[in-house]
């Protein structure tokens, strides 16, 4: 019985906290995702009545590198908790048809926008400024993109860096160098 319990308490902690579900469109949605009129000005508005950064994240149906990025990093309670507690979370579908408006008024669909942004892979997550100038795209506007599936480290190394706003810093210290210093920090056990 004792042997049992292990196991069971083993794969419990083996297995992520809390993953993402599908939803109707095939992509994952989590608790801090936002389901927005896809207005950037007006999510970006409300982002910043919240007090938060406003992050476009890119997604498509049967990516492997998102179901990847949602089982085995944003279902860490730390980092879901980091992204809920800073950030305003709007999902867009690759190949979906739903309409967007841009920060410079154009209304495109989802797949077209993210054309126009030249985002390529799933995921991509764009990082926005708390305020666009008007004639902007999300893409010519974005503080940072993350292109790809990453690890823990690196993806909460990249929404902290951005929330920190340590890319207006004149350190000379950019998301590379930041993100070495952070993994030199927790390899000599520094977990801040």
């Amino acid at each position: 019985m004792t042997r049992f319990l292990t196991l069971c308490a083993a794969l419990m902690l083996a297995s992520p906290v809390m993953s993402a579900e599908l939803g109707d469109d095939g992509l994952h949605k989590a608790d801090w995702m936002r389901d927005t009129f896809k207005d950037l000005s007006e999510d970006l508005e409300e982002a910043n009545a919240e007090g938060k950064r406003l992050v476009i994240m890119v997604e498509q149906r049967g990516c492997i590198y998102c179901t990847k990025m949602h089982k085995e990093v944003f279902s860490r309670d730390e980092i879901a908790g980091y992204i809920r507690e800073n950030y305003f979370v709007v999902q867009m579908n690759l190949h979906g048809d739903t309409e967007v408006t841009d920060f410079d008024g154009e209304v495109l669909s989802e797949k077209a926008s993210a054309q126009k942004w030249g985002v390529l892979f799933t995921p991509t997550i764009l990082f926005l400024p708390e305020a666009v100038e008007e004639d902007a795209t999300a893409a010519k506007a974005a503080v940072a993109m993350m292109p790809g599936a990453f690890g823990p480290g690196t993806t909460i190394d990249m929404f902290t860096w951005v929330n920190e706003k340590r890319y207006e810093l004149d350190s000379g210290e950019d998301f590379q160098r930041y993100h070495a210093r952070r993994i030199q920090e927790r390899d000599n056990g520094s977990f801040d």
